[in-house]
């Protein structure tokens, strides 16, 4: 084997270069880290001393990024909403899965406060029994809740604790009121990754836990027993054109004349347990908890409740009893149990199979063969053995892929391995590469893919023995023998026309037609593109990056400069026939930063005043884009466009738009075109975009409509990114803009990038998601592809699978690095398969599966009515749960909706996704939010989607103010706040403070300089700078979340029964929404009556 022994740049992670023969770091990114001890590999058979437990010290997350909020702040008026449930602040959120809060007697109109739960040891065991469950169990005349523990313990690192219990008001679920007779304010997608319980068991482990919930013994013909066959499931792969009796059922008929809603419950049928399942039950008497103040007045006769894709129907007689919210599933107990559970411990993922820890536990770790779960994370780590138990469960199959994500400085990056001219070694049959999974045979002159089982040789340079367990001994000296993500130096046989690419470029290209001009935004731009361009990305401790520069001005004409580092002046080149682009020059155009330093700041301060006085309007942009592209085409190597665009590009020219936005569309079957391109221009474009390596990240800066879902085609398929800053103005948007445009610039990204994923033998890869371009069903091609980005691969069964062998999967990624080197990254994974049903709902990943539901759907309305793609998730959602009350559930009441714990979030999450601006819009959402939307979604990672979809909300004055940890969330909903009490809420997007209307005027004045609540300023941007313990924990926290997110989060605050308060409560996820969204409460009770009609 070649070794390459030349000492390699300091990794941009923080590593120092491990001296080993044949690998070195890899590095990306802008500046170098602080330096960390080196993690060198140990000698062979020993404890690879690579893994040393780092401190225990937070994951760093993303630095900040934003984007223009889902909603636009409208002025809508404030519904009559009264506040006198905020009494109930310290009720946060809902029963703890380690020990049952005590209510408080004077808060709530229950009789006695719930018993304590004790919980169980969490041990270590193999699983047997089926999975238990939470059994919830309500009357329409009053409550009983039950439950049923554990047939065994959980294993250590479960953090389920004992069961959740939930309990349901009604079966009924509310009918639609007429659409669209109140504004619709939608809350938009929620939070990224917070929902089911990780688990991190053994190969076999302790069965989950279950909740479930009773419909009135008044609310219709009771569900029969569970003996029929589960009705043939609509799958994601196929929409269905009518789903109406999925949907909806008829309500329940109106309480007899004459009945009394007092007197003592009646109980249901007490749940039956094994006998080794102990149970234990909590009796709540009176009423369902305080009442929500009252929802915004409605003009239809009652009040508009949520829309599930069913007719309306005819009010309700009585209105039914709310189910306890404290007493169903809290996201936010189920974070802190697994914060607390499994997030001391490093995650060694030595082991097939384990359910990593949630995304919004901070953990490390330790890579002893496969991926790290910030690489790939699956809807399931077990996967089921035949194609007929996948169909008949309806889990969604899925792994999202963050080929390029960031590590936290405590975790070794990828390693590079260099073999030489003969390149990394593969399985002659499909393919495969090198990795931990394969075996080696024939005392190691032969080994057997693990992929397709084929027999191939070991080349005389790679040989090695093998010791007595017939593992080679070199197998800890070498990444790809012993790890589970690593790197190879591509020959160049996998390079373009069988030569080495050139170091890629930056082409920044500015509109300068008169809306950018007045708002400020070139001169804006250009000064910072003066400091900016000394951070763009470099390989390692280089001393300046490989990168070349480029500028290009344009408004109906394009304006292209030379500035080569020889003139004194930069010249400009004028191309007035945009409808035959070619680029004017060739040499002085693409530069190097530190050459052309003078030149290039002569040009940035030239370009503000030359166009000062400039009265242009309209504008191109397909031209642009493509004169960006012949331009790298000319110089041979890949790169990125930065483009700044300010309108809707109505001059004459290719891929001139025009306006059609039309929100009477909307809720008909012609919806799904404000979705599509109006032209097909931008696809070709994309095309040819891809085929050379050009990605485009667009900034868009409209003060109108701008038709993003056309616009953002060729960034959508490129790998690039939009940034959107509705109605810009310097003075409130320039730190948002700028801190986007810092690290859009800075960040690691590959080029010209081929990502194709391999699977064992019974499963393929059938469908992907995200942001990129294929041009055959197995290559997923990238122009560009940065470290925030995921695709999302789902996967169906061709063949049996085999218990004992498992399920393995490898991600390949080929791309050019930053310094124009060719790389191959690989990441292994190998999942258990499963013949019961159990395995499967005990190992899923809430979190992964609401990613892909999410894309699915986004994606799903290009060509469906979004009314259908609704029913399909609703469907879907019915199917799983069905599946798993059928044949993994203990009998118990026919009343009881019963959720495995791994999914017991799947509700509210699902709920949060079907209320968001794309599926169900409020009426201040405006079309180009919703594309916008859209396509930011296409690509988020998991940890993304779960604060997008389910955001947080944290009380800012109820913590002590010496504490550095973040204040505990609590839910998203309006009953959780408390009006004399200050709230900030976040979503990976948006930031608000909520300021209630009775806090403190001490507080007040440390926070915001003001004597009282009055003179706050609505909508400030700005927390002011002030020298008290308070103000600096708050501001403190705001960078810390900003610091976390890939875009920046632009501050609002927002007081009580005040109007921007409207914007606010949209990202409420649990209560209606203005828009027809269900609450929690009447999602979870419309989903129990979704499944009782497929298991009747």
């Amino acid at each position: 084997m070649n070794v390459n022994q030349s000492a390699p740049p300091v990794p941009p992670y923080g590593q120092n270069q491990p001296i080993y023969p044949g690998y070195h770091q890899s590095s990306y990114g802008g500046q170098p880290g602080p330096a960390a001890p080196a993690t060198p590999y140990g000698a062979y058979n020993g404890p690879v001393p690579g893994y040393q437990q780092a401190p225990p010290q937070g994951m760093p997350r993303a630095p900040p990024s934003s984007g223009a909020p889902p909603a636009s702040a409208a002025q809508v008026p404030c519904g009559q909403t009264t506040y006198g449930q905020f009494g109930q602040g310290d009720i946060q959120n809902g029963p703890s899965s380690t020990a049952q809060m005590q209510r408080v007697p004077g808060s709530q109109q229950f009789g006695p406060p719930l018993a304590p739960v004790v919980s169980q040891p969490a041990v270590l065991q193999p699983y047997g029994p089926p999975p238990t469950s939470t059994q919830v169990t309500a009357q329409l005349a009053g409550m009983q809740i039950s439950g049923a523990v554990a047939q065994a313990p959980p294993p250590s690192g479960l953090g389920y604790g004992p069961p959740t219990s939930l309990a349901s008001a009604s079966g009924n679920f509310p009918n639609s009121g007429p659409y669209g007779s109140y504004p619709q304010s939608q809350a938009p997608p929620l939070s990224q990754a917070q929902g089911h319980p990780g688990v991190q068991p053994p190969l076999r482990s302790a069965p989950p836990l279950a909740s479930s919930f009773t419909s009135p013994a008044s609310g219709g013909p009771q569900m029969p027993s569970m003996t029929g066959l589960l009705p043939p499931g609509q799958g994601f792969g196929s929409l269905p054109v009518n789903q109406a009796n999925h949907v909806s059922s008829p309500p329940a008929p109106a309480l007899p004349p004459g009945t009394q809603m007092t007197g003592p419950p009646v109980p249901p049928p007490p749940p039956m347990h094994s006998p080794q399942q102990p149970g234990y039950q909590l009796q709540q008497n009176g009423s369902f908890g305080p009442a929500r103040g009252p929802q915004p007045n409605y003009e239809s006769p009652y009040p508009g409740a949520p829309t599930f894709g069913s007719q309306p129907g005819p009010p309700q007689p009585l209105p039914p009893k709310r189910l306890d919210p404290d007493a169903i599933p809290s996201p936010i107990q189920v974070i802190e149990d697994d914060r607390n559970n499994r997030g001391s411990e490093p995650f060694v993922t030595g082991v097939r199979g384990q359910v990593p820890p949630l995304v919004t536990t901070n953990f490390l770790v330790k890579d002893q063969g496969n991926a790290s779960p910030r690489y790939i994370r699956c809807t399931s780590y077990n996967i089921p053995c035949t194609s007929d138990m996948a169909k008949q469960a309806q889990v969604p199959l899925a792994a999202v892929i963050k080929p390029l994500a960031r590590l936290p400085p405590e975790e070794a990056s990828p390693y590079v391995v260099d073999h030489g001219e003969s390149g990394p070694l593969r399985c002659n049959r499909c393919k495969a590469y090198m990795c931990p999974l394969m075996t080696f045979i024939e005392g190691g002159r032969r080994f057997q893919c693990s992929f397709c089982s084929c027999i191939n040789d070991v080349p005389p340079q790679y040989f090695q023995h093998l010791d007595h367990t017939g593992k080679r001994v070199d197998a800890y000296d070498r990444p790809e023998l012993s790890l589970g993500s690593y790197e190879f130096l591509a020959t160049v046989d996998y390079c373009k026309n069988n030569k080495f690419p050139s170091p890629p470029a930056f082409i920044f290209m500015i509109d300068v037609s008169y809306n950018a001009i007045r708002t400020g935004l070139v001169r804006l731009l250009c000064e910072e593109l003066k400091s900016l361009l000394d951070y763009l990305p470099r390989e390692g401790g280089a001393e300046e990056s490989a990168i070349r520069v480029g500028f290009v001005t344009y408004n109906k004409v394009l304006h292209f400069y030379n500035v080569k580092s020889s003139l004194a002046q930069p010249q400009m080149m004028v191309v007035s026939d945009v409808a035959d682009m070619f680029v004017p020059l060739l040499d002085g155009f693409l530069v190097n930063v530190s050459e052309s330093r003078a030149v290039i700041t002569s040009l940035l301060d030239q370009i503000p005043e030359m166009f000062a006085d400039t009265r242009e309007t309209e504008t191109v942009f397909a031209p642009v884009i493509q004169a960006g592209m012949e331009a790298l085409k000319a110089a041979e190597c890949a790169g990125k466009l930065f483009l700044f665009h300010t309108s809707l590009p109505i001059a004459e020219a290719p891929g001139k738009l025009k306006n059609r936005d039309d929100r009477k569309l909307i809720n008909t079957d012609k919806e799904k075109t404000l979705f599509q391109p109006q032209t097909g221009t931008y696809q070709t474009l994309a095309k040819e975009c891809v085929a050379q390596g050009c990605c485009v990240d667009l900034f868009l800066f409209p003060n109108q409509y701008v038709d993003v879902a056309t616009l953002s085609v060729v960034p959508q398929l490129t790998g690039g990114s939009v940034y959107k800053y509705a109605c810009f103005q310097v003075e409130n948007d320039q730190e948002r803009f700028l801190s986007d445009l810092r690290r859009d610039v800075q960040k690691v990204v590959g080029f010209d990038a081929v990502m194709r994923v391999r699977t064992s033998t019974g499963i393929r890869a059938v469908d992907f998601f995200g942001a990129f371009y294929m041009s055959n069903t197995t290559d997923v091609e990238l122009a560009g592809l940065d470290g925030d980005k995921t695709v999302t691969v789902e996967f169906k069964h061709d063949d049996r699978l085999n218990e004992e062998n498992g399920a393995l999967l490898q991600c390949a990624l080929l791309y050019t690095s930053c310094a124009g080197q060719r790389r191959l990254r690989i990441h292994n994974l190998a999942l258990n398969c499963c013949t019961q049903l159990a395995d499967l709902y005990r190992n899923c990943e809430t979190d992964t599966l609401i990613n892909y539901m999410a894309k699915f759907a986004y994606r799903a309305v290009l060509n469906s009515p979004v009314k259908t793609v609704r029913d399909t998730l609703i469907t879907q959602c019915a199917q799983i749960l069905a599946c798993y009350r059928k044949n993994c559930a203990s009998p118990s009441s026919a009343g009881q909706l019963i959720l495995p714990e791994c999914m017991k979030l799947l509700p509210v999450y699902l709920n949060c996704v079907l209320k968001s601006d794309v599926l169900q819009p409020g009426a201040e959402v405006t079309t180009d939010d919703r594309a916008y939307v859209r396509q930011l979604v296409s690509s988020m990672d998991v940890a993304e989607t779960n604060v997008f979809f389910y955001p947080r909300l944290l009380p800012l004055t109820k913590s002590p103010l010496d504490s550095t940890a973040e204040p505990p969330a609590v839910r998203a909903s309006e009953e959780r706040l408390s009006s004399g009490d200050i709230y900030l809420l976040e979503n990976g997007l948006n930031l608000f403070v909520w300021v209630g209307a009775s806090v403190q005027q001490g507080v007040v004045q440390s926070l915001f300089n003001v004597s009282s609540f009055s003179q706050i300023t609505s909508g400030l941007s700005v927390l002011p700078v002030l020298d008290n313990p308070l103000s600096k924990k708050v501001r403190g926290l705001i960078d810390s979340l900003r610091a976390q997110r890939m875009r920046y989060m632009k501050l609002i605050v927002v007081k009580q029964e005040d109007k921007l308060e409207m914007l606010f409560k949209h990202f409420l996820v649990e209560d209606k929404s203005l828009s027809g969204g269900a609450s929690y409460v009447d999602f979870l009770c419309h989903m129990h009556k979704e499944i009782r009609q497929l298991l009747s």
